[in-house]
């Protein structure tokens, strides 16, 4: 009896001991194995992203030298076939590694200080995590233990010496504390976690790591050494769209494989995590059949994306119809980094995503602003092939270019007004050409742009975008990049109007003393002058470029015999990402030495729509104003630029008369209802007013505040919808014909009284 007692109390304790070894995994849980061979049996694209990653592992058995990159897919397929031979693969993978002196190059390892943890050991040390990780029950306890130590030595140490170790770092988040630190610091937590068991001092390693993150993400930025926050209030990312994604998702990957391993630690919370994915989904262009473009601003790449982020907050919890979406766009791919759909962790990661209707769009608005880094995108719909313009005025330094004032343009699948991009930055030309201004869509003075020392030493005063007014009809925005220019320039703005099928960009400049003035248009495809317009096209997609002011182009005949009208001039520059190609850009300039310029240029959108009928495009000026008169559809919008309102006058207001419209604004739209009188307040169906306090016309007002705002009220005079930027607290009085309980102002309905007599609604905007 008491064998049989003993032999029963030594079963428990085997099976204590064995439930005690059973492998909380990293990412290969067991869930997430189920879910993969689930998806692979109902899902043709991941069952041929599975055959692939399969096919890869077997031919990687055949070499004689395998890396550690290698672990990822042979890891994979130990945890789905539980076949050992790609266990034995891995682990001498893991006990080659863990024999080196160090993981880290020469480059870091040399200077002074030197760097013993950079982005070398972080990605050997998550390649090498993943293979023990997933090799755990293959291996001996000394040979976990050999290779967990190794781990710690050669990936986790150097890192907390070079970047957290309070007796020893030497780095900060103002120095290299945006994309590196993440993958430094929250990597080498990722291995703490993959070698919790062997390690006893792991625990403490992944604790003081984690408490990082808030730091991390909250950096407010550093005067001495000009650099603002890394992250935006909207959840954006400065660096670019790959640094972006590539920052956020190696601190998203040790707060995964913390949650699978330790699912009771309580995380800190972080807010932005809930705008992440939207700042991918509003930087990307989405084309009919074909891998979405990125804005590719600064070092990115229009071929990265934010996948990354989106399947670790899938995975995380994060769940919306618009991320799956999202997912759904970008996830094909083999971009590693990117965790796309072909490649091994990217496949164990890959969500079941629910079931989305076929004319699914994103529950968004068609525009977003980031204003503490300086993006915007504005579109006329989430639609592929939709147009999109993105525009760019904020802070220079390292992976942010001298482009203060650039945009870029995609239209009907194609980008056709681009950023020149970049290329390795080891080439000279890195230095020399991509980062500066003549690289982008910018103005010069006598051919200068930015400090060209602003790539290396930061902008001082940086650029910024204002407001962001997303109508149906009607779209604007407001860059200042006066401060990057302020060694040259007093005045440097750039205002984007959106009416339509015609996007407006007005140029206000003043320097200091008489020069040229031209601005410069980088673009993909062909592009030739033709009469008035200038045509950029590749394939289907075309756009026509027109200078209204100070003059148009020569409509026929030589340049040379019409020397007042605007010229251009073909430059040269670098092809994105392959500098051995030159590539042709525009430069348009007008001959007048001046110190005070306005530039007025309208770019047409051709749409099959409209190319039978293109919109009518015509300039027309009076005493201190320019305008420009748009006609399409039947309709007729008057644009309307205030020359008193450029800064000219102090002490005095802008008031103006403009055709019998009185203002005192910068800049005014009215678009008038089909086959009506124009000098009739009823006729008009929009009014935009930029930087303006009124409008008046034959005595009767259309708005009025106390402060200057900027405005789009849609359906004037009827059942108007109001878009407002200004100042908080703002009585806001509006013509209607009629009384109305409440007002819908920025997409919130406002109750507000009616005055009969004077046909004003009367509200204040909180």
């Amino acid at each position: 009896m008491m064998k049989k007692i003993g032999l029963l109390i030594l079963i428990a304790i085997l099976s204590i001991s064995v439930q005690a070894q059973k492998r909380a995994y990293l990412f290969h849980t067991d869930a997430n194995i189920k879910r993969l061979k689930n998806l692979v049996e109902k899902n043709e694209e991941v069952r041929q992203s599975w055959n692939t990653q399969l096919e890869t592992a077997q031919k990687l058995l055949e070499r004689d030298h395998l890396g550690a990159a290698d672990c990822q897919v042979l890891g994979l397929a130990y945890r789905m076939t539980g076949d050992e031979k790609y266990a034995k693969a891995i682990k001498k993978i893991l006990l080659d590694n863990v024999k080196r002196n160090t993981w880290e190059g020469r480059e870091l390892l040399n200077r002074t200080p030197s760097w013993q943890g950079g982005l070398g050991v972080a990605h050997n040390s998550f390649f090498l995590s993943i293979g023990l990780d997933c090799a755990y029950d293959y291996l001996t306890p000394s040979e976990r233990k050999e290779i967990a130590q190794g781990l710690a030595r050669l990936g986790v140490k150097p890192q907390l010496h070079d970047w957290l170790d309070a007796t020893t770092n030497f780095h900060t988040f103002d120095t290299i504390g945006h994309n590196w630190w993440s993958a430094c610091v929250y990597i080498a937590g990722f291995t703490s976690l993959a070698i919790r068991n062997e390690v006893p001092e792991a625990d403490n390693w992944v604790k003081e790591i984690e408490a990082t993150a808030p730091e991390w993400f909250n950096y407010s930025g550093s005067l001495l050494q000009n650099k603002i926050p890394s992250f935006d209030r909207n959840g954006g990312f400065w660096e670019s769209i790959n640094y972006a994604s590539f920052g956020v998702s190696q601190y998203l990957l040790f707060r995964l494989a913390l949650t699978n391993v330790m699912p009771q630690f309580e995380q800190c919370e972080l807010p932005v995590l809930d705008k992440v994915t939207d700042f991918f989904i509003s930087t990307t262009y989405y084309i009919e059949n074909e891998k979405p473009l990125s804005v590719n601003f600064g070092d990115g790449n229009p071929h990265k994306n934010g996948n990354a982020c989106a399947v670790l907050l899938w995975n995380l919890g994060y769940h919306k119809d618009r991320y799956a979406w999202y997912i759904n766009q970008v996830a094909n791919g083999d971009d590693k980094e990117g965790l796309q759909l072909n490649t091994p962790n990217g496949l164990i990661l890959y969500p079941d995503l629910p079931e989305l209707a076929d004319n699914y769009l994103p529950d968004l608005n068609d525009s977003f602003i980031y204003p503490d880094m300086g993006w915007a995108t504005l579109r006329d719909s989430w639609k592929e092939n939709a147009t999109m313009l993105a525009v760019k005025s904020g802070l220079t330094w390292n992976h942010s270019h001298a482009d203060a004032g650039s945009y870029i343009l995609f239209h009907y699948g194609k980008n056709l007004i681009i950023d020149s991009g970049n290329s390795s930055y080891g080439n000279p030309l890195y230095s020399e050409y991509y980062c500066q201004s003549e690289a982008h869509n910018v103005v010069l003075f006598n051919g200068e742009g930015q400090n060209r020392k602003d790539p290396y030493f930061g902008s001082v005063n940086n650029g910024s975008l204002h407001n962001l007014i997303d109508g149906e009809y009607l779209k604007y925005l407001l860059a200042n990049a006066t401060g990057p220019y302020s060694h040259i320039l007093d005045r440097n703005y750039r205002s984007f109007l959106w009416v339509g099928d015609v996007i407006l960009v007005i140029d206000d400049l003043l320097a200091r003393e008489p020069g040229k003035f031209e601005w410069l248009l980088h673009y993909s495809g062909e592009s030739k002058r033709r009469g008035l317009d200038l045509s950029i096209k590749n394939d289907d997609a075309e756009v026509l470029v027109r200078p209204l002011f100070p003059e148009n182009f020569p409509n026929g005949g030589l340049p040379h015999d019409f020397p007042e009208q605007m010229r251009l001039e073909e430059r040269w520059g670098y092809e994105d990402h392959k500098p051995e190609n030159k590539v042709p850009y525009w430069s348009v300039s007008h001959f007048e030495q001046t110190d005070r310029t306005k530039f007025i240029t309208a770019i047409t959108l051709k749409t099959d729509e409209n190319k039978e009928h293109l919109p009518k495009v015509e300039r027309f000026e009076g005493t201190d104003f320019m305008g420009v008169r748009i006609t399409q559809n039947g309709e007729t919008t008057e644009v309307y630029l205030n020359l008193l309102a450029d800064g000219r006058i102090k002490h005095r207001n802008s008031v103006i008369n403009m055709d019998g419209w009185e203002t005192d604004a910068y800049l005014m739209a009215l678009t008038f209802m089909k086959e009506t009188d124009k000098n009739k307040v009823d006729n008009i169906s929009d009014l935009f007013v930029g930087h303006g306090s009124y409008v008046r016309h034959n005595g009767q007002v259309l708005i009025h505040a106390l402060s200057k705002y900027t405005t789009l009220v849609e359906g004037f005079g009827q059942s108007p919808n109001v878009l407002f930027d200004g100042q908080e607290g703002v009585h806001l009085q509006l013509y209607s014909k009629s009384p109305s309980p409440s007002i819908e102002i920025n997409r919130k309905s406002v109750k507000g009284e009616y005055d009969s007599k004077l046909k004003l609604s009367k509200v204040k905007i909180d």
